[in-house]
C-alpha cells in the first residue's frame, strides 16, 4: 500500500496493489471533519489508472456532501477497484482489499457500489471490521435509497402543486434496478402514475411481473411526465437535454446528474425544480451509516424520512432568495462542515452518551 501525493481537495489518497491476487485499487478520503469517511467500493474496468483516480476523487467528494447534507456524523470517502468484476473478482482479491481497508484503522468504512455486492462485502469483512452493508450488517440499501428519493420528491411536489403532492401526477423513472423498482412501488402506493425506461429487458420484465400497470417507454427524460426521476447513470442533465424536458420537477437517485455547472442555471431558467442528487439519494448512506452507531431499523427509517424536511428547507430558501437549490444545498454542507464534530466513531458515540 502506498500513499500518493493527495490533491489539495482531499485529505488522503491511497493506492493499493497486491501482486498475488492482481488487486489494483484506490481509496480516497475527501473530508473527515464530521466523522470517519464512508463510501462504497466500485469495481469497474477503467481504461486507465488516471480515469479511475478521477472517478474516485469525484465520488469521494460527493460522499462528503451527501453525509453532511443528511446530518450524519460521517465524512466522505470512496474506493475503486480497477478490473472487470465478471472476470477479475475473486475471494482472494476481495480479502486482499479488506486488508488494505483495515490498514486505515477506521478512517474509512467501505460499502457496496457498482460491481460489488453484499456477498462481496461478506468476504471483505473477514479481514476488517470497517465494513457496512454486508449480509451480516444492514444488508441491501436499495429500499432506503428509494424511500429517501420518494420523500424528497413528495416534498418537492407539495411545494410545487400543493397538498395533493404526487397524487394523480405522472412520474417518469429512468432505470428500474433495485432502487428504481422500489421507487415505482412507493409512487404507485401514493397514487401516482408511473412511466419507466430501462435498456435491460430483464429489469423491465421483472418490474412488469409485479406492476403490470406501469407504462414502458424508450425514454422518459423527454416524455410528457410531471416528474423526471433519473435512477440510472449520471450526467443525463445536459445543455442539450434540458430543453427537451417536459417535467416540472427533476428528482432521482442517480449520482452526478448534472453534466457540469452550467446545467443548474438552465433548469432554473426553465422553471424546473431540481432536487440536488446528493440530498435526495442519501437514504442508502443513512442506512449503512447507522451500523457503526448501532441505530435500529426504526431510527434509520426516521432519519431517511427526514431527507424530505431537508429538501423543504433547501427549496424554500431557494424560492425566497432566488438562488439555485444546489447553491443552497452547498451552503448547508459548508455550514455543517465548518461546525465540525468528532472524527472517530468512538468519539462521536462518547459525545452522544
Amino acid at each position: 500500500m502506498t500513499i500518493t501525493a493527495s490533491p489539495t481537495t482531499h485529505e488522503q489518497v491511497v493506492t493499493c496493489h497486491d501482486e498475488e491476487t492482481g488487486l489494483h485499487a484506490i481509496i480516497a478520503l475527501h473530508d473527515t471533519r464530521l466523522g470517519p469517511a464512508l463510501g462504497g467500493t466500485r469495481f469497474y474496468p477503467y481504461a486507465s489508472e488516471a480515469e479511475a483516480l478521477t472517478d474516485v476523487l469525484r465520488l469521494s467528494e460527493g460522499m462528503t456532501h451527501k453525509a453532511a447534507a443528511a446530518g450524519l456524523p460521517l465524512g466522505g470517502g470512496k474506493a475503486v477497484i480497477i478490473g472487470d468484476p465478471a472476470t477479475a473478482k475473486t475471494p482472494e482479491l476481495l480479502a486482499a482489499y479488506g486488508r488494505f481497508v483495515d490498514a486505515l484503522n477506521g478512517r474509512y468504512f467501505t460499502a457496496a457500489d457498482v460491481g460489488t455486492t453484499a456477498e462481496d462485502l461478506d468476504v471483505v469483512a473477514t479481514q476488517t471490521k470497517y465494513v457496512v452493508g454486508s449480509n451480516g450488517g444492514s444488508g441491501d440499501s436499495g429500499f432506503s435509497t428509494a424511500y429517501g428519493v420518494f420523500c424528497s420528491m413528495r416534498t418537492a411536489a407539495e411545494l410545487r402543486w400543493g397538498a395533493t403532492g404526487l397524487q394523480g401526477r405522472t412520474v417518469g423513472i429512468e432505470g428500474v434496478g433495485k432502487v428504481g423498482a422500489n421507487l415505482v412501488a412507493l409512487l404507485l402506493e401514493a397514487g401516482a402514475t408511473v412511466s419507466v425506461a430501462d435498456p435491460s429487458g430483464v429489469s423491465i420484465t421483472r418490474l412488469l411481473a409485479d406492476h403490470p400497470e406501469v407504462d414502458v417507454r424508450p425514454s422518459v427524460i423527454d416524455a410528457p411526465v410531471d416528474v423526471y426521476a433519473p435512477c440510472a447513470l449520471g450526467a443525463t442533465l445536459t445543455p442539450a437535454s434540458v430543453p427537451t424536458i417536459r417535467a416540472e420537477i427533476v428528482c432521482g437517485a442517480a449520482n452526478n446528474q448534472l453534466l457540469d455547472a452550467t446545467v443548474g442555471p438552465l433548469l432554473h431558467e426553465r422553471g424546473i425544480t431540481w432536487v440536488p442528487d446528493y440530498v435526495a439519494n442519501a437514504g442508502g448512506l443513512i442506512q449503512v451509516g447507522g451500523e457503526p452507531f448501532d441505530r435500529s431499523a426504526d431510527q434509520v427509517r426516521e432519519n431517511v424520512a427526514a431527507i424530505g424536511e431537508t429538501v423543504r428547507q433547501i427549496l424554500t430558501r431557494s424560492a425566497a432568495t432566488g438562488r439555485l437549490p444546489i447553491e443552497v444545498a452547498s451552503d448547508i454542507v459548508a455550514e455543517r462542515l465548518a461546525a465540525g464534530t468528532p472524527t472517530t466513531v468512538e468519539e462521536t458515540e462518547g459525545d452522544r452518551a
